[in-house]
């Protein structure tokens, strides 16, 4: 069981509120780990195994998220223990955001996670009578359709190529390899078909479809419709892998998208990819990274690559009380320009300074983040 003061470092966190409803069996954890440059916000997910631990880790990663892309939130996470397809979603959802309602949307505005729909945002709304206890509601509502723009996998794809640029590979030709056809992935697929990119391999929880060739990225669309994601299975051509096989076939760039802890040590000795772009929040670990920068292979952090949802997040929570929608056209002109800039900064002070891009770009979010601490009194002046 996790010691929940064993969490808290020079950086956070600020809070951890764990709920519960007997009525309704609900568990839940909200995590607000460092608002020097924001109120909190971060996705609320649900799973029947989430832990205070995980989600205070996630929390972590949306502070150096919102501080790398240089947007003004703070780091902060939610987590419902629940199975997303009981019939009791909507009564265990509304129980969460009832008990939150000290610190919502005051401290913390809810989004979408892990097992959250548009309609569930809509729901957190309804139940705290306020359209600024969440973003994610659907378009109808005046919310950003994340999932149907695929703000996050563009900008992963748009990540990608940048970092492809820097390394001097160039990205039409390129094979890329996906874990995850969710929306992520299949948003970057989409991007990266269009940038010229060659897809060999996608997979899902059942499996992972590899064509050395090339997969046809708007067959493998329609077959997800059709069946699910179940269609690693029943789809040809290509050969049908087990599960993880996708991380470790020949390609220029691997993509993980799906969960978190893909990538260990003895994984990252057989990945054969010349550029890691974790479009997944912390799919390596520690020392996966270090063997693989041992090995030459660059890693663009997680918290540079998939930062397009948090980009479009800014405009959402600009809109929260607003009569008119967000402008798509904007939003996904500034998740390229912010993503690519970005992805040039942290690469370049990662070669500059012979370390790691994780550690670079890490770096450079912290030193945002004290200085904000410092301003506002958190920490002394040097």
């Amino acid at each position: 069981m996790t010691d929940a003061l064993s969490l808290v470092d020079e950086w956070g966190p600020e809070k951890i509120v764990v709920v519960s409803h007997r009525r309704t069996g609900m568990k839940g954890v909200l995590v607000i780990d460092n608002t020097a440059r924001g109120i909190g916000k971060g996705g609320t997910r649900m799973s029947p195994g989430v832990t205070v631990d995980e989600v205070s880790r996630l929390a972590r990663v949306m502070t150096w998220k919102w501080a790398a892309v240089d947007l003004f939130y703070g780091g902060a996470k939610a987590g419902i223990v629940a199975d997303p397809a009981s019939r009791d979603k909507e009564a265990v959802l509304r129980a969460f955001a009832r008990a939150l309602s000290n610190e919502v949307p005051r401290e913390y505005v809810m989004g979408l996670d892990m097992g959250l729909t548009e309609d569930d945002a809509a729901v957190i709304q309804d139940e705290l009578g306020d359209r600024g206890a969440a973003v994610g509601t659907p378009e109808h509502l005046g919310g950003v359709a994340y999932d149907k723009l695929g703000v996050t996998g563009y900008g992963v794809a748009e990540a990608a190529d940048a970092a492809a640029r820097h390394q001097g590979l160039a990205m039409a030709g390129s094979r890329v390899a996906l874990q995850g056809f969710g929306a992520v992935g299949s948003a970057a697929a989409r991007r990266f078909a269009e940038l010229g990119a060659t897809v060999v391999a996608v997979s899902t929880a059942h499996g992972a479809l590899h064509d050395p060739s090339g997969l046809d990225v708007d067959a493998l669309l329609a077959a997800r419709d059709e069946h699910g994601d179940r269609f690693v299975t029943r789809h040809s051509p290509g050969a049908v892998l087990a599960p993880g096989g996708e991380l470790i076939v020949d390609c220029d760039i691997l993509v993980p998208a799906a969960l978190q802890d893909v990538i260990d040590r003895g994984t990252a000795h057989d990945i054969k990819a010349k550029l890691v772009v974790e479009g997944a929040n912390l799919p390596t670990s520690a020392e996966a990274r270090s063997v693989l920068a041992e090995r030459g292979i660059t890693v663009l952090p997680d918290f540079v690559a998939n930062a397009g949802g948090v980009v479009a997040a800014a405009f959402a929570m600009d809109a929260r009380y607003s009569g008119f929608r967000p402008d798509t056209s904007t939003i996904i002109e500034t998740v390229s320009t912010r993503l690519r800039a970005n992805a040039m900064t942290v690469l370049d002070a990662a070669r500059r300074q012979q370390v790691t891009p994780h550690t670079a770009g890490r770096r450079l979010a912290e030193e945002r983040v004290r200085t904000a601490m410092r301003s506002k009194g958190r920490i002394p002046h040097d």
